[in-house]
């Protein structure tokens, strides 16, 4: 029997929203261990006032739980 835990992330890039979720992926992939199922549940796009875009993904991944 193993045991899920699902969270959010958000990822953000100034180059596209494959970027933002890669980015997403390996930052928590440095603190989470056995990372499992990334969906992309949102994405879009912060201009700010000089015309520069932000690619933000909104990610649920899950991971196991260990047994101790």
């Amino acid at each position: 029997m193993s045991v899920y835990r699902v969270t959010d992330l958000i990822g953000t890039s100034s180059q596209s929203w494959e970027d933002a979720a890669a980015d997403a992926i390996k930052v928590a992939s440095k603190t989470i261990r056995d990372l499992r199922v990334a969906e992309v549940v949102e994405q879009d796009v912060h201009i700010d006032e000089g015309g520069a875009l932000t690619f933000r993904t909104k990610l649920r991944v899950s991971f196991k739980y260990e047994a101790k």
